[in-house]
């Protein structure tokens, strides 16, 4: 038995043997050859849309990739021509090649052979389409923190004990509308963006009457505006305005509510100011108890006249906000128990995104347009301690109309906000909540940079600055 295994392991291991060497002798061996497939330089000879611009080519050599500049979208992408340098006797496999690009591809990448007899190497040829980027770079704000983020500097010193609840900002000022010792006043935004409080004040001469003098306030086009805080019907409701803050303001309204009919009572708990550049437009004032909302017609930005009662709408709350969109007949109306609703200039609301579509305490809500595209900003007020102070900003770009716009917004799964910012509260009963924006336009009147601006009683204010989208390369 031990001589029958023995010999089995001896024959096993000569058909080894014998198949080893058979795999040598069938294994190829390399073939030297002066046929070198080496690229050396490539450049496109039919770019652009008359097909006669110049583009050349980025080689890496470890990597076997090839990348060029963005192409002009009007090139002929089924017809690429190249020009390439390579070593001796190689070519290219092809005339010309076909990129084709689809729908919402920005780049495409196809392989391009260098041949040379029997030899051949692979590049890999990345074209890009040169498209205009559109809005603001969300990802590298500037900002200049006056609020409770620790962030930032110190919570502004008048936004304690809700002595300001009140505040505005038209680009080159903010507005300080407030009780707190030094009164009301102006800040340079140049000033803050270095860091630098040197109020401007406000003469108060003449201010007077009401349960408070001043409450709210508007900054429109260098004009400044201060509504006091009105008490039963027959208090005086007065609007203060202001273009130099040295002189004594004129008194643009000085109104008896109780000959206003079904006006309602106490207005100054909140103010909209939509004027255009000659300063024509509305006020609009909801009244303490959320059922009317008076509109005051402003012309040449002085003159008031047509007082208006129209029907307030439920959950706008006594901080309610009305902001015309552009020059658009819509406007955005909200209160911090209301969803984000589209109405027309008498409030007869034509649209009103869901009550979960965004944080439903959302106030001072605006859409506004920047460089391409368009965006829903707003701030949070804080009414329990469970609310947080935050401003809220939300691409709408898709659409031809605002209500367009957030009906698709409405219907989107994803509805995170492209931006958000924290000003730490607190929660309080009366959570004055004002947003803003301005736009910094480049020497050729193109969007450059997007300012905006929030502020909430007891919480600070913010600015923060955006430049628009470019591409990195």
């Amino acid at each position: 038995m031990v001589n029958n295994i023995s010999k089995y392991w001896w024959a096993l291991a000569a058909v080894m043997l014998i198949c080893f060497n058979a795999c040598q002798k069938d294994f190829p061996k390399n073939v030297e050859s002066d046929d070198e497939v080496v690229l050396q330089s490539i450049k496109i000879v039919n770019a652009g849309e008359n097909g006669n611009t110049v583009v050349e080519g980025v080689i890496d050599e470890n990597k076997k990739t090839v990348s060029f500049p963005r192409l002009d979208t009007l090139t002929d992408f089924s017809n690429i021509k190249f020009e390439a340098v390579m070593s001796g006797g190689a070519t290219l496999d092809q005339a010309s090649y076909s990129f084709d690009f689809g729908a919402g591809e920005a780049s495409k990448t196809n392989a391009v052979k260098v041949v040379n007899h029997a030899r051949f190497r692979e590049y890999l040829v990345t074209l890009r389409l040169d498209i205009p980027v559109f809005g603001a770079d969300f990802g590298k704000p500037v900002i200049y923190d006056y609020t409770n983020n620790e962030l930032g500097n110190p919570v502004y010193p008048s936004f304690v004990s809700l002595n300001t609840r009140g505040t505005g900002f038209d680009g080159q000022h903010v507005l300080i509308v407030t009780r707190a010792a030094g009164g009301s006043h102006l800040l340079k935004v140049s000033d803050l963006k270095q860091n630098k409080i040197e109020p401007i004040p406000l003469n108060l001469t003449g201010v007077s009457g009401g349960t408070y003098t001043v409450n709210v306030g508007a900054q429109v086009n260098g004009h400044s505006y201060i509504a006091n805080l009105s008490g039963g019907q027959a208090s005086p409701f007065k609007i203060y305005h202001w273009t130099d803050p040295a002189a004594a303001p004129d008194v643009i309204a000085n109104l008896n509510i109780a000959t206003i009919p079904g006006a309602g009572v106490r207005h100054g708990d909140n103010m909209s100011v939509n004027l255009d550049e000659n300063g024509n437009g509305f006020m609009y004032f909801g009244d303490n108890a959320v059922s009317k909302i008076l509109r005051l017609k402003v012309t040449n930005y002085t003159s008031i006249s047509d007082p208006t009662v129209l029907t307030n709408a439920s959950g706008s709350s006594y901080v309610m906000s009305f902001n015309r969109v552009g020059k658009t007949a819509d406007y955005i109306y909200t209160g911090y128990d209301a969803p984000i609703r589209v109405a027309s200039e008498s409030a007869g609301i034509t649209y009103a995104l869901s009550n979960t579509a965004v944080p439903i305490r959302g106030s001072d809500a605006r859409v506004i347009s920047f460089n391409g595209e368009r965006y829903l900003i707003m701030t949070t007020a804080a009414r329990s301690g469970s609310d947080a102070v935050v401003l809220y900003v939300y691409d709408i770009t898709r659409g031809s109309s605002t209500v367009e716009a957030l009906t698709l917004f409405n219907e989107r799964a994803d509805k995170s906000p492209v931006y958000q910012y924290a000003l730490l509260g607190p929660a309080n009963s009366s959570p004055g909540t004002q947003t803003g924006w301005f736009i910094t336009k480049g020497e050729d009147g193109k969007d450059e940079k997007l300012t905006l601006y929030t502020a909430s009683a007891d919480a600070g204010f913010v600015l923060i600055d955006f430049p628009k989208k470019q591409q990195t390369d």
